[in-house]
């Protein structure tokens, strides 16, 4: 018999990534959606060929249909709210990343699964790519060694990342900033990919591209004077999906989707560099930029054994070759380089592998693929404690933030096997 799930928010994110797909691939029905947004949940029910009841009321909703479990793809301010909600009403919470978005709320979260013993899933879909995987693997199976020092470097394009400082995560309150929203995917790779858990952050972090730095910019480029010589206009009803999920449901709640990227309210950072120290003694020197010429990321892992030189573009440079590359460049002088072909589908093949992981259930996952509660803490703690580091000027231990000791689960560690989907060529 199929679950029956809930979407607790009516988001892009829920519409692609969700609710369509979960029609489509049958593991799961859909029986409710909840939104403070009345038309958005009638936009995403049409999108998606979703039909079930509409509820203004979360509570309610939970009550009334008492669903196998949840996904939540609210505003990421609002996640801790609906996950406690679900745990306590005793129904497991699947959430968008990251989990919550400091570290008060991860305290509140990790509190309530101990004390429900319902299980929160975090939809970390970057592990299930191919690419990330064979990397993964490759440490798994030694080739570098131990884990020494890792070198981390995401580039976001101005097509990618000006639409952050558009939209609602622009507002530190309602994303932790991108240090959480976006980089908590990759400080769970680094996690998952090197086995360790943070333990000691120091970081720095600017806005200089976007906010005020310019005089010709106007409240939302629907109504901007500027917008047919701005290189930022963003033309909100080009897309099918924002024009029906955000521009034709903006008179239920006044949420534009098209704000200036150069406006006051602008309070995230744009440049940001972070180290951090591993609790097996291995380090990370991490950067991430909001405005780049291309879109992708470069990172190298060192160890005893050699190194691991990592690329993955996603637009301009390199971005049309049929596959992704990485080098092992070992302690005799040799190079070996690995061949991953690209995988169709959303996020390069991670959509489809999370989603059959979490709703087909009962699959082997001998690399941990799936990530709960503690991986989705681990991961935004260290852009938690990079806020808080930026902002004061110290360096923040984990700990100090949350008690990790009180929450961590035995992890059961697969033996080593051979990657999937990789060539070697010297």
């Amino acid at each position: 018999m199929r679950k029956r799930y809930v979407l607790i928010g009516a988001s892009g994110r829920a519409a692609g990534m969700f609710a369509k797909p979960m029609v489509e691939e049958g593991y799961t029905s859909i029986v409710g959606i909840y939104d403070p947004n009345p038309l958005r949940i009638e936009a995403l029910k049409e999108m998606s060929g979703v039909d079930c009841p509409a509820y203004d009321d979360c509570d309610r909703m939970l009550a009334e249909l008492k669903p196998d479990g949840a996904v939540i793809t609210t505003v990421d301010r609002y996640h801790h709210e609906y996950i406690l909600k679900c745990l306590d009403a005793g129904i497991d919470a699947i959430v968008e990343k990251p989990m919550t978005i400091d570290e008060e709320k991860c305290n509140a979260i990790l509190e309530a699964e101990k004390r429900t013993g319902r299980k929160v899933t975090v939809t970390f879909n970057y592990r299930f790519t191919p690419y990330v995987t064979a990397v993964k693997q490759a440490i798994r199976d030694g080739l570098v060694g131990k884990v020494l020092n890792v070198d981390f470097e995401y580039l976001l394009d101005t097509v990618h990342g000006a639409d952050y400082f558009r939209r609602w995560h622009r507002r530190k309150e309602n994303s932790g900033g991108l240090l959480v929203h976006k980089s908590t995917h990759h400080f769970d790779l680094i996690n998952w990919w090197i086995e360790e858990e943070p333990v000691e952050v120091m970081a720095f972090g600017t806005r200089r591209f976007y906010g005020p730095t310019r005089a010709e910019r106007g409240e939302r480029c629907l109504t901007c004077s500027y917008k047919k010589s701005c290189e930022f206009y963003f033309d909100i009803d080009e897309v099918e999906m924002n024009r029906n999920l955000y521009s034709q449901c903006e008179e239920a709640d006044g949420y534009y989707r098209d704000r200036c990227v150069f406006a006051d309210e602008i309070d995230i950072e744009d440049s940001m560099s972070v180290n951090v120290k591993y609790s097996k003694g291995a380090l990370l020197s991490y950067s991430l930029i909001a405005h780049s010429p291309y879109e992708g990321y470069k990172a190298s892992i060192s160890g005893t054994k050699g190194r691991l030189e990592v690329a993955e573009y996603h637009s301009g440079i390199r971005c049309d070759e049929p596959a992704y590359y990485f080098d092992l460049y070992d302690r005799d002088g040799r190079k070996v380089e690995y061949t991953v072909p690209k995988a169709s589908g959303g996020h390069g093949g991670g959509d489809e592998k999370l989603r059959r992981m979490i709703f087909e259930g009962g699959l082997p996952d001998p690399l941990g693929h799936q990530a709960g509660s503690f991986a989705g803490a681990v991961s935004i703690l260290i852009g938690i404690a990079a806020n808080k580091s930026i902002k004061e000027g110290r360096n923040i231990r984990i700990n100090d933030l949350v008690p990790l000791d009180k929450y961590r689960k035995d992890h059961v560690i697969a033996q080593p096997g051979k990657p999937e989907n990789r060539q070697s060529r010297t």
